[in-house]
């Protein structure tokens, strides 16, 4: 009798976590504009850590305290208080690399502090930038999973939704997927895939930070694989796993 495959959900808002058994689940936090995909590109260009905080005076204490470079925003524009802003783009190699980065965001680190309050097994966080890294993770697992998208305060949003999708279809066969909203963000991602940009501006978050001139950076954060490392959380931090 083979053994019986883990299960997969996808949780469309921080507001329905508690409606999901985290304590036995890897939690993937998907904050794709922009958290998440500023997580990844950090990492990817030699970040040592990121330390993730709920709370911008929280951000600037521990800055502070440790010397590391402080950023985050609240509403899309960077917090008072901060030194650099949300964007990947802001995290090049020559800039980030060997430092560590105290981090503050409107939703993602919320979710990730929620996550880790109710006892997630493992925390680990994804966005198109990193897709392949954390498929082949889950895969290689074989634990439950809980896909945790961050939303727009509390409301759900496409672009988290669409990145679940893209990790429910590409991990499908390995998990039991009984699970209506992982079958919703499948279908949406396998039907908008071929044309995923030009559906993306449609969105309610792309109007709002578009508003900003943010632009470079959404096309950036659905780019698949631009930034291909594994964020762990472990002893506080974020780090990049091989």
């Amino acid at each position: 009798m083979s053994e019986a495959k883990p299960t997969l959900y996808t949780c469309l808002s921080p507001s329905l976590l508690h409606l999901y058994d985290v304590k036995d689940s890897i939690v993937v936090v998907i904050d794709v504009f922009r958290a998440t995909s500023t997580i990844a590109a950090a990492l990817h260009n030699g970040a040592t850590k990121i330390i993730p905080v709920d709370s911008v005076p929280g951000a600037i204490e521990l800055g502070e305290e440790l010397g590391a470079i402080t950023a985050g925003e609240r509403d899309g524009k960077i917090a008072p208080g901060l030194q650099y802003g949300n964007s990947p783009l802001e995290y090049p190699q020559d800039f980030i690399g060997g430092k560590t980065l105290v981090l503050t965001t409107t939703n993602g680190t919320r979710l990730l502090h929620m996550a880790l309050k109710n006892g997630a097994t493992e925390v680990i966080t994804g966005a198109f930038a990193n897709l392949s890294a954390v498929c082949d993770h889950l895969v290689a697992s074989g634990k439950n999973v809980i896909l945790g998208c961050a939303a727009w305060k509390d409301r759900v949003n496409m672009e988290d939704s669409l990145f679940a999708g893209a990790v429910v279809s590409r991990v499908r066969e390995h998990f039991q997927v009984f699970c209506d909203a992982s079958l919703a963000a499948e279908t949406l991602y396998t039907t908008v895939k071929d044309d995923l940009w030009n559906f993306t501006k449609q969105t309610t978050h792309y109007h709002r930070l578009a508003s900003y001139g943010l632009e470079k950076d959404m096309e950036w954060c659905i780019t698949h694989d631009i930034a291909n490392v594994l964020p762990v959380y472990e002893d506080g931090a974020l780090i990049a796993k091989a």
